[in-house]
């Protein structure tokens, strides 16, 4: 069935199953989404990192009564879980116990896609020239059953073909559980095409190609794209921007770390608005897999209606990388034993070294520079001579909006639990940055982690630098910060606090977008996920002058000499 969602409805006869075991409460039993699942072989070795504790981890579950509150006394129930293909047939297993005393009671016959190995989930990213575009996308064709590749053309002209290189990832290369253990599911194969030498503004069609040894050809559905505008082109260019976003599920099921509420909100509202934006940054906090790998496939598949079609750019988060004595800067297990792994595979990003999430992007009149927070940044590291060699490449004539970002707040945030510490940032964030953010006259500095939305004012050094809040214009004496972390994942209280350089806070899923008119003018906008209407807004206007001017520490070196 290719890529399309399956739907089907799941009638569970509970009376029958009832009869070997007696039901204590309405919440006693769960009905399971399971792949490929075989009790005889499935030995319970979870160490309990969360609920259900299972011997394998449900892809989704729902409790039996979700229909029916009275089904112990009825007999019956139904629930209906959306299906996915996931590269295996499924199984849909019975339990009593509740969730942390499960115990098996049934096993349903399994459903099957037509073919499983079918290519799903394209994502388009940029790659490392402004004329390229990379297709990354799922099969279950390793390339010694077919060979991966993406047909491709300008719209209604004739198509060419581009190579694919495959990737996967193995259990052992987790770094804990749940990840390595109960949390386990083999992720596939993962194949990234480059589109090169791509005219500029050009509606290209596509789709993803897997020729089988026999000779015939596995096709997916058709997609397409609209080529990058050249480097400092003049004509609009939007982007949107948000992090921590995660994913749910549309037919009401539990997942592991269910905690995102707003994330379907954001999605659709970005999927009604696809034609009036070009470029996605996330940045940082994918699916929240936390080691259930399973939910990378879901994430993919829940945001595929918009990286299918534009580029989907993301950045490193702790729930992607953390994990102790693996080498990230924090030794936190929040990535659940993945240690960046699947992040790295799953999605390309245009860096020289993946498992090193920094990077460069251009889209016409905007240079990115992209951070990533869990690893170092301080002064003297790797990484902070890239992001000093990022700004200072940005050719402000030509790409006059300069946009730094990344996952952990680095800059500014009245966030509860930063104001509780005292630094209102993440620890030793802006210290080695903020002189950066000035030399280099950085337009925006956006940031994640923090669940929820909140804009700081020109600033420097703790000081506001301009008390307009509206809108700018002239010398570019400081940096406006924005945390768009609330994407879809739990909310994040502020600080009961004042502080002064904080313009609008929003308790509330969201997201932002920056609209670039020419090389002068610039909208940003904030938009709520409910509805998608504009709650915060300021306009920038300026010209390649203002950028050159002299101000406090941004200064270029002069002489005397004539």
């Amino acid at each position: 069935m290719g890529n399309r969602f399956l739907l089907r409805r799941v009638v569970i006869l509970i009376l029958g199953l009832l009869l070997n075991f007696h039901c204590t409460a309405a919440f006693g039993h769960l009905k399971s989404v399971v792949a490929k699942f075989n009790a005889s072989n499935c030995q319970v070795n979870n160490r309990k990192v969360q609920a259900p504790y299972t011997c394998s981890a449900p892809i989704k579950y729902k409790y039996a009564n979700h229909s029916n509150a009275y089904y112990t006394a009825t007999g019956k129930a139904s629930v209906l879980f959306q299906l996915i293909n996931q590269r295996e047939d499924f199984s849909f297993a019975l339990f009593s116990g509740g969730l942390s005393k499960p115990k098996l009671k049934a096993v349903s016959n399994t459903v099957a896609f037509a073919n499983p190995k079918a290519p799903v989930f394209p994502r388009l990213a940029t790659g490392k020239s402004w004329d390229e575009m990379t297709v990354t996308w799922t099969s279950g064709y390793n390339i010694d059953e077919a060979i991966p590749f993406v047909e491709w053309g300008w719209k209604g002209q004739e198509q060419k073909r581009s190579p694919a290189g495959t990737l996967t990832f193995e259990q052992n290369s987790m770094c804990g559980p749940p990840a390595s253990t109960v949390g386990w599911r083999d992720p596939g194969f993962i194949h990234t095409s480059f589109l090169k030498d791509l005219w500029p503004n050009i509606e290209h069609t596509y789709r993803l190609g897997h020729l089988l040894t026999n000779g015939s050809i596995v096709w997916s559905k058709m997609f397409s794209f609209k080529s990058s505008p050249f480097p400092g082109q003049d004509s609009l260019q939007r982007v949107i921007i948000f992090g921590d976003m995660g994913k749910a599920e549309r037919d009401g099921s539990n997942e592991y770390s269910d905690y995102q509420p707003g994330s379907l909100n954001t999605t659709d509202q970005l999927i009604k608005d696809l034609k009036n934006f070009d470029i996605v940054m996330h940045i940082g906090d994918l699916p929240y897999a936390n080691g259930y790998i399973s939910q990378w496939d879901q994430f993919t598949a829940q945001v595929a209606p918009i990286a299918s079609t534009v580029p989907y750019m993301i950045a490193s988060g702790n729930h992607e990388r953390d994990w102790p004595g693996s080498g990230s800067f924090y030794d936190t297990p929040d990535s659940g034993g993945e240690c960046g792994v699947p992040a790295e595979t799953m999605f390309y990003v245009p860096a020289e070294n993946r498992a090193k999430f920094w990077y460069s992007t251009d889209y016409g009149m905007f240079h990115f520079c992209i951070a990533d927070t869990e690893h170092d940044w301080r002064e003297g590291t790797e990484q902070y001579r890239f992001i000093e060699r990022c700004l200072a490449q940005a050719d402000r004539r030509k790409q006059p909006w300069l946009i730094f970002a990344a996952h952990r707040v680095l800059g500014y945030s009245s966030n509860d639990w930063y104001g509780q510490e005292g630094s209102f940032e993440e620890p030793m964030g802006r210290e080695s940055l903020e002189k950066l953010w000035q030399k280099y006259k950085v337009d925006i500095a956006f940031f994640g982690h923090v669940h929820n939305y909140e804009r700081i004012c020109p600033i420097y050094q703790n000081q506001c630098v301009n008390s307009e809040r509206s809108h700018y214009s002239g010398t570019v004496n400081g940096t406006i910060h924005a945390v768009v972390g609330g994407g879809g994942s739990h909310l994040s209280e502020f600080s009961p606090l004042e502080t002064t350089w904080s313009l609008y806070k929003d308790y509330d899923f969201g997201f932002v977008k920056l609209t670039a008119f020419n090389h002068s003018s610039l909208l940003f906008e904030y938009k709520k996920s409910s509805d998608g209407k504009v709650y915060d807004s300021f306009t920038i206007s300026r010209d390649y002058k203002d950028v050159l001017a002299c101000v406090h520490d941004g200064c270029e070196a002069t002489t005397l000499a004539s």
